[in-house]
């Protein structure tokens, strides 16, 4: 990658950072870490670690007699994430083909990557292999648009005014939402579920501006998207309005933000 590029990917890992992890996934990391029973000394995987936050979690759990590695294929995430969270083992490389020996670990967490894994069956099983028998899976997608309607105004607002493009991207993350469709990939890749439950959850932001630049400026960039600035600003004009029924009397924002949460134990 050359250094302007990297440059470039690293300003958005920061930008996603301060604001998708502050205000969307922060609150379910621990989650995470409960859900796959991460206990001090134990030897934790986060598979698409992004700018580090469960990774952090798993880290605090298993204390310093455990081990935590974080994975991503963004070097600008794994830029971040090193100076967030100092002690953890970060690598670059693909979910769908682990750099570890079988039954590596005690537990194996990934915090709504999933969706966007080119074979999502495969990285499953990938994640099963380098788990060690007793060990847990824990996986967490967000739940359908339907459920999240306040990210559903978000993708009509910026389909009208950015095109198709920008709004299939900001879609995807949605794309497992239907929890028989998540379960199936785990019996595509032969693995028993423990269980699956769907969690309320809560995005928060400074202000509907905060939100909207959070996948405008922060996230859609990182996925190959940028916005030219008249676009950007008609789209946070217009937010005003469409995301007027989240704003909170302090002018924050507040919404309902679900996600499904797989866990499989491992006993052989």
């Amino acid at each position: 990658m050359k250094g302007d590029e990297f440059a470039t990917g690293l300003a958005a890992a920061e930008s996603y950072d301060a604001a998708i992890v502050t205000g969307l996934t922060g609150e379910w990391a621990p989650r995470l870490v409960r859900a796959a029973a991460v206990r001090p000394g134990h030897r934790v995987l986060d598979v698409a670690c992004g700018t580090g936050v469960l990774s952090r979690a798993a880290a605090e759990a298993t204390g310093p007699t455990g081990a935590v590695t974080g994975l991503d294929m963004d070097p600008g995430m794994l830029a971040v994430a090193s100076r967030r969270v100092p002690g953890v083992a970060w690598h670059r490389g693909s979910a769908g083909a682990l750099p570890f020996p079988d039954a590596t670990f005690d537990a194996v967490v990934s915090q709504f990557g999933l969706m966007f894994f080119g074979d999502r069956p495969r990285a499953l099983r990938e994640m099963w292999r380098v788990l060690r028998p007793g060990g847990r899976l824990a996986v967490a997608v967000w739940a359908s648009l339907e459920e999240t309607p306040a990210y559903d105004a978000e993708v009509k607002l910026v389909e009208r005014l950015a095109g198709a493009p920008a709004a299939d991207l900001l879609r995807s993350p949605f794309v497992l939402g239907v929890r028989d469709e998540f379960a199936g990939l785990f019996r595509a890749a032969g693995i028993p579920l423990t269980s699956l439950t769907t969690e309320p959850g809560t995005g928060a932001f400074p202000s509907i501006r905060a939100m909207l630049e959070a996948d405008l400026i922060g996230w859609l960039p990182l996925v190959g998207i940028r916005l030219d600035r008249e676009t950007i600003e008609r789209i946070l004009a217009e937010g005003e309005s469409v995301f007027a029924p989240y704003r909170t009397p302090a002018g924050t924002v507040r919404f309902a933000s679900p996600a499904h949460i797989a866990v499989a134990a491992r006993t052989a």
